[in-house]
């Protein structure tokens, strides 16, 4: 009997099942909001008239915080977070690992020649930089181990706020000679470049008294909940998130009756008590539910400014962990922990909003709103199309891999769905005759299209679940995007292009206007109806799990980069690197940089995951089916025994085959593991990151599916007492 499997049975059985933690929720859960977030309304209280308008100034305007400002936005900071029991601070940063970093030092300093006394300090220089050791974070070679030094920076645009007993600053992580370390950096560039883009369209076009634009995100997060001592039990899930092997139960998501299902008490109180924490951090979560595989759930905040939003996704990752242990759970980020259930995504909500109050990917009540309203999306069309292999490796990663195209996500072909009746509003305004409208075709384009878009757009709301850019009513929806993955890459990209695209935009549209005499609103519909044109491509109403799909698309021009290698390649096109550049968001070296940082974790994840796929197959698996077959082996002797040599075979035909079976099963599995190990040790002596890559892909992971198979087809036949691993049954539904 294996003991780590059982033991953990034995954990959940009867008498010793998890008690449920029951959780206590206040009457209104508005009272909860932000008390732990050194929120508007908390700086209105600690800070002077002057500190509370310069960093409003920094938050809207962008307007650089004067040092001491700084130092009375420091005390007023300390002096809070000394009143909610802090001890120690910290700039809370988002590295290239993929996860959270920070470094805490304490309030608590000694009184030089005070006899032994002490006080809490806390100084501008304190919170404005940091410098955690840069030397052992991914930078792509960008700084040498025994080049240590690197720096956080204070972000203003996004509240600080207390964890436990410690003050956690937002900051952005940079190298010592300036390079971003981190993902935050770039997308507040991003931001910049689209805030900008989009302003100076609106006052040219629409509304002289838009003065910033901002990007918004609404992301909906999935995971898998897994008892923990099951999980414990488990060597694959413990090191790398996922399971490598385990046949399929009987009963999976077929009926698709856990699919916003009532959800089981245990999970309910885990609920609650994240709900209440992520309440008090300022985190606006309102939607929890099942999701469709077993112990999967989703949960969703209201939409927010894209820069917050990431650092609240970030930060409820961090909070669920903490949560889940509490309740006895370990959650799963892993886009596909397990074989034959769907997977878990992170669709990413974006949108753009003015400081007026307007969302441009929203009609308005008149032809001049719903006018800026196609502007904003066909741009976004437009962006999308010229840019799409680009947004594609924004969401690459190995484990993204596993779920993409994979009949429960978007494939790797992006395309848009935008609904069958905004489509013929676009084919429409492509008849728009090029050059100056006649008055019947104004009326008629003001009238019978433009005017008709809100109507539209009530009616034709739905989704295309196989679409990875899906627009819905008054947003996009970047379904692609993995479960682990942090928002800010693919925000980066989409605001960068947006920003590109929207000033291309603007030369075009002002050519017309100054050069050419045309009318301001026919000069947008010529340039619109190019873009249209231009788009078609990408715009695709289907079902894009189809194969024939994917031959459309090829016809069509469209990439179909399925795995993140040929994404990688593909992220340092010319045309990319001329992008960014343009822009600002990256400098040369830190997009090649950046590049190298993801290949290396694309190789090191499947040589993790192959290495530890090896030493259960030898350590594990082979061991427990060589025990039942010796236990076969003796059946048949006994038999032998009592029915002689001329009987026996006829009794014992069935266990010889399994004898004979298991043999051929651990053959396999014994052959192919050593092939493995020797296929990784080729991998990694390949000379550049981009070939190692490859060489996982191609030499290293099909071993995968072959020892799978063989291991999966012996669980099916060893002696459940007998088999080491926690079976799939007992994983998706414990509860």
């Amino acid at each position: 009997m294996s003991y780590l499997r059982f033991k953990a049975l034995e954990t959940l059985s009867f008498k010793n099942f998890r008690q449920d933690n029951a959780v206590t929720v206040p009457a209104k859960l508005s009272e909860l909001f932000c008390t732990n977030v050194f929120s508007e309304e908390t700086m209105r209280e600690y800070l002077t008239k002057e500190a509370f308008g310069s960093i409003m100034d920094a938050i809207k305007k962008g307007v650089k915080i004067p040092r001491h400002i700084a130092d009375q936005v420091a005390v007023a900071m300390k002096d809070w977070a000394l009143s909610k029991g802090a001890t120690h601070y910290t700039h809370w940063f988002q590295p290239l690992t993929g996860s959270t970093a920070e470094k805490h030092d304490s309030f608590f300093t000694p009184i030089e020649g005070g006899g032994g006394r002490a006080i809490e300090r806390f100084s501008g220089s304190m919170l404005i930089q940091q410098e955690p050791d840069a030397s052992s974070f991914p930078n792509g070679g960008i700084r040498n181990t025994f080049e240590a030094r690197g720096y956080t920076a204070w972000d203003p645009t996004s509240p600080a706020f207390i964890m436990g007993t410690t003050l956690c600053i937002p900051s952005i992580f940079i190298s010592y000679t300036g390079e971003t370390l981190d993902y935050k950096a770039p997308l507040l560039r991003a931001l910049n470049a689209v805030d900008e883009a989009a302003t100076e369209v609106c006052r040219a076009y629409f509304d002289k008294n838009v003065t910033k634009v901002t990007p918004t995100l609404g992301w909906e997060q999935e995971y898998f909940l897994v008892d923990s001592a099951l999980y414990q039990s488990r060597p694959d899930l413990v090191i790398t998130g996922k399971t490598l092997l385990g046949h399929s139960p009987a009963k999976g998501q077929q009926l698709d009756d856990h699919y916003f299902g009532s959800i089981p008490t245990r999970v309910m109180n885990f609920m609650k008590e994240l709900e209440i924490e992520s309440m008090k951090l300022g985190i606006p979560v309102t939607t929890r539910h099942n999701e469709v595989a077993p112990n999967q759930f989703e949960l969703a905040p209201m939409f927010e400014e894209a820069n917050v939003a990431v650092d609240h996704n970030s930060l409820l990752m961090d909070i669920m962990a903490r949560v889940a242990h509490k309740h006895h759970f370990h959650i799963l980020f892993h886009e596909k922990p397990f074989a034959g259930v769907n997977g878990s995504g992170k669709h990413n909500n974006w949108s753009l909003a003015t400081d007026t109050g307007e969302n441009l990917l929203s009609p308005g009540k008149n032809p001049k709103k719903n006018l800026q309203f196609l502007t904003f999306f066909v741009n976004t069309l437009k962006a999308v199309h010229d840019y799409a292999d680009l947004l594609r490796a924004s969401i690459a990663s190995a484990s993204n891999d596993h779920r993409l195209g994979a009949n429960e996500a978007p494939p790797a072909i992006i395309s848009a769905f935008i609904g069958t009746q905004l489509f013929s509003v676009l084919e429409e305004l492509e008849k728009v005759t090029d050059g100056k409208l006649s008055p019947e075709e104004k009326t008629e384009l003001k009238l019978n299209v433009v005017g008709k878009i809100p109507v539209i757009l009530l009616d034709n709301t739905d989704r295309n679940r196989t679409s990875p850019f899906a627009f819905t009513g008054n947003k996009f929806e970047i379904r692609a995007v993995g479960s682990s993955a942090n928002c800010a890459e693919v925000m980066t990209v989409m605001n960068s292009i947006m920003a590109k695209q929207l000033q291309t935009f603007k030369k075009e549209v002002d050519a017309l206007i100054y050069k050419d005499g045309l009318k301001k609103d026919e000069a947008i519909f010529n340039i619109l109806r190019e873009y249209i044109k231009d788009s078609k491509n990408i715009m695709f109403e289907g079902d894009g799990y189809s194969e024939d799909w994917a031959e459309e698309a090829k016809k069509r021009g469209l990439n179909n980069l399925k795995t993140t290698p040929e994404a990688l390649e593909r992220e340092l096109d010319a045309k990319f690197v001329e992008l960014y550049e343009d822009l600002g968001i990256y400098t040369h070296r830190e997009i090649e940089a950046r590049n190298e940082v993801k290949l290396e974790k694309y190789g090191s994840v499947i040589a993790i995951e192959a290495t530890v796929l090896a030493d259960i197959t030898r350590n594990h698996i082979i061991p427990c089916a060589l025990n039942y077959q010796n236990r076969l082996i003796e059946n048949v002797k006994g038999l032998k025994e009592i029915f002689g040599e001329s009987e026996f075979k006829n009794f014992a035909k069935e266990q010889i085959s399994m004898i004979s079976q298991i043999s051929e099963y651990v053959s396999v599995l014994k052959i192919e593991s050593e092939n493995l190990l020797e296929a990784i040790a080729k991998a990694k002596e390949k000379s550049s990151s981009q070939e190692v890559a490859f060489a996982f892909r191609d030499d290293v992971l099909p071993y995968f599916e072959v020892l799978r198979s063989a291991s999966d087809a012996l669980e099916m036949i060893v002696d459940d007492e007998l088999w080491p691993l926690t079976k799939y049954r007992e994983l998706l539904f414990t509860r």
